[in-house]
């Protein structure tokens, strides 16, 4: 069909051909991933799994790396830049010290941070505290040592870095690419399954092999 076609399509006709782009998409996946077609077909079970497995694929450009040059400080790391980061896939989590959301994400991010280092990804976590309190670095260094938040940590007392994302929440998820562009993004709890597909993703983009789970 040609995109002069497309274009005279309804909505719901619009919507139906994307629906099946990514159907398509999905099967090509499961059959590169060594899953028979016909399962694909017949399992209606697949059909979550293959959502998050479009979705991973799908990863647009959303911005570049903003600089890190606002920070106030860093810990367990010397000062890092967007140009010393090029060709390393980045993590980066806002997060607050006493955020009980941010506290229930800390065990997979950790353990992403763990896993793939050594395969090219770096994880930064952007301190930017909620309260008076939190922005007290000795308070931050405490919690970061009892918690074992041991990648590197940029200081944003003042929300600097958190203005430069235009970020709005505790926890936030940054999924940057090796060429310097953040790829996806995640608010909140959740999707951690989608979240690693999409280190991993990045990280086969960057030329890095054998970074399946």
């Amino acid at each position: 069909m040609l995109d002069t076609d497309i274009a005279d399509t309804s909505s719901c006709e619009r919507r139906s051909i994307l629906k099946a782009n990514q159907l398509l998409l999905a099967a090509i996946l499961v059959s590169a991933m060594g899953a028979p077609m016909d399962t694909f077909a017949r399992d209606k079970s697949m059909v979550p799994f293959l959502h998050r497995m479009t979705a991973a694929a799908e990863l647009p450009i959303e911005g570049e790396l903003p600089s890190f040059g606002s920070a106030s400080g860093w810990l367990n790391s010397e000062p890092l830049t967007a140009a010393n980061l090029r060709g390393k896939v980045v993590l980066i989590e806002f997060w607050t010290y006493t955020c009980i959301n941010w506290l229930r994400t800390l065990p997979y991010v950790r353990a992403w941070a763990q896993k793939y280092k050594d395969r090219g990804l770096v994880v930064i976590g952007v301190h930017s505290p909620e309260f008076a309190f939190e922005k007290n670095v000795d308070n931050v260094r405490r919690a970061a040592k009892d918690l074992r938040v041991d990648f590197p940590i940029a200081i944003d007392s003042e929300h600097a870095v958190w203005r430069a994302f235009k970020n709005e929440y505790w926890p936030a998820l940054y999924f940057v690419d090796a060429q310097g562009h953040i790829r996806h993004h995640h608010f909140g709890e959740g999707e951690y399954e989608l979240s690693e597909m999409v280190i991993q993703q990045l990280l086969a983009e960057a030329g890095i092999g054998g970074v399946a789970a």
